[in-house]
């Protein structure tokens, strides 16, 4: 621009304008410049208009005015604690902000947030005072706020699929229900079958440890995810056996071999069996299949309904009700989930309270049996006091602690004999979650009692008894 204008170029004009300005203060909400005497800002500066040339010659030249820079103008910038809403020492304090009731409401969502500023939340603290709806609402909202921002695992309750199907059924009751003594099982391979679904392709074939107990000692065997699928589904076989569904150890390898008395192979023998019969390491692949046969198995004994429950089915060396067959499928199927889950590194619950005491009840049931085992095998005591069948004898006091837990009585000398609180011996406390791990084989027998007292013999023995329940 010309020296008509006074000597300041555009740039200089805008650079005064900033100059006499007033500060202008942080970001904050939108009701702030609802009220005009919070800030005012000052009219644009209007520039010059040129003077012709006639006009300048007749009248006198105008004074220069001092450039800002070299006289800069006091700025009224507002003191560090005026800027942070706190009143100077020296002066008394602004006056307090005052808002319309539409805006003090609109402004409850931010006061929940902390994030008004200190004159706005002065305001509305004030309002929530002298307004009653203002007020409950305000608190509806900080109540809201503390669900935000509450620190929980991302893990979904184990319980949510049985209360969504609960409140489902109480709307709409099945018309074939899930056998109850079934539910455990139904549950636990779907929670194994959402963890599946979350996991990527490469972690299929991530490392996992299956570990067991063999006479005094622990013993492992490596695998992969998709081979801890694939074990369950050869297990899982023997029950779709004895339920006359096709069974996926014969459709992969024909002629599958047999005992010489006809009873299947057990379980260990099934699984090495199944891995040796794969042409190539299990993928992803082994999870469709293993998914069809846990639906099938709960379809069916859903449609034949309670008389099925007894039914015996074999694994190899010992046999067990089709009840307690699911149950033991749950269990191990929890078990291996969370071998699964610790081989990807990801969090795994235990079952819910209902199904992990059910899950209890089948291994306490199960320890007098193979006490006697041990017992015949020189690995546990001999027996102290026989009884005839049916008639209470020397027992151990069992205390499960914790989710799932309970009292079991369990017989010493016989399996005949009866558990009695009247003939207790010895006492063992464990924390329900330790007690399956033990049963599992995950834990050694002699670091898992939280609490001991009483024979230590009959402790001993029937702390290993109860991990010999374990195997692949």
């Amino acid at each position: 621009m010309s020296d008509d204008t006074g000597g300041l170029d555009e740039g200089e004009g805008r650079d005064d304008e900033v100059r006499g300005a007033r500060r202008i203060p942080g970001p904050r909400a939108a009701a702030d410049d609802l009220d005009p005497s919070r800030f005012v800002p000052p009219p644009p500066a209007r520039r010059p208009e040129p003077v012709p040339e006639a006009e300048l010659a007749q009248e006198p030249e105008p004074t220069q005015a001092p450039e800002p820079a070299q006289e800069p103008e006091p700025v009224q910038a507002p003191e560090p604690e005026a800027a942070l809403g706190r009143p100077r020492v020296d002066e008394a304090g602004p006056p307090a902000l005052v808002l319309p009731h539409r805006v003090l409401k609109a402004l409850l969502g931010a006061w929940a947030l902390t994030a008004c500023s200190a004159a706005e939340t002065e305001a509305v603290e004030a309002h929530l005072t002298e307004c009653a709806p203002c007020a409950d609402e305000a608190l509806r909202l900080r109540d809201a706020v503390g669900l935000l921002h509450t620190d929980r695992s991302l893990d979904l309750d184990p319980m949510l699929r049985t209360r969504v199907l609960g409140n489902c059924l109480k709307r709409r009751p099945a018309t074939i229900p899930v056998p109850e003594w079934a539910a455990p099982y139904d549950a636990e391979t779907a929670r194994l079958d959402a963890l599946l679904r979350d996991i990527g392709g490469s972690e299929w074939h991530a490392p996992v440890r299956l570990k067991w107990f063999e006479g005094e000692r622990g013993v492992n065997r490596k695998t992969t995810v998709a081979g801890v699928i694939g074990h369950l589904m050869a297990v899982d076989g023997l029950v779709s056996a004895a339920l006359g569904l096709e069974d996926p150890l014969a459709e992969s390898v024909p002629g599958a071999p047999r005992r010489s008395s006809g009873l299947p192979l057990a379980p260990t023998r099934r699984t090495e069996t199944y891995w040796s019969a794969a042409r190539r390491p299990l993928t992803r692949g082994i999870r469709e299949p293993w998914r069809d046969q846990s639906h099938a198995l709960i379809r069916t004994v859903s449609f034949v309904g309670r008389d099925v429950s007894e039914l015996s089915v074999s694994y190899g060396d010992f046999a067990l009700p089709l009840q307690d067959a699911l149950l033991d499928r749950a269990f191990e199927c929890w078990v291996h989930a969370g071998d699964i889950a610790e081989g990807v590194d990801y969090p795994y619950e235990p079952p819910s309270a209902a199904h992990l005491h059910r899950m209890i009840d089948l291994a306490a049931r199960l320890l007098p049996a193979a006490l006697a085992v041990r017992r015949r095998a020189g690995l546990a005591g001999p027996a102290r006091q026989l009884v005839t069948a049916g008639s209470p004898g020397r027992s151990l006091h069992l205390e499960v602690e914790g989710s799932g837990g309970g009292d079991w009585y369990i017989a010493l000398d016989s399996p005949a004999a009866l558990g009695s609180a009247e003939h207790t011996v010895a006492q063992v406390a464990l924390d329900g979650v330790e007690f399956c791990q033990l049963v599992a084989g995950h834990v050694p027998p002699v670091e898992a009692a939280a609490g001991q007292r009483g024979d230590r013999e009959a402790i001993r023995d029937v702390l290993f008894a109860a991990a010999s329940l374990s195997r692949l």
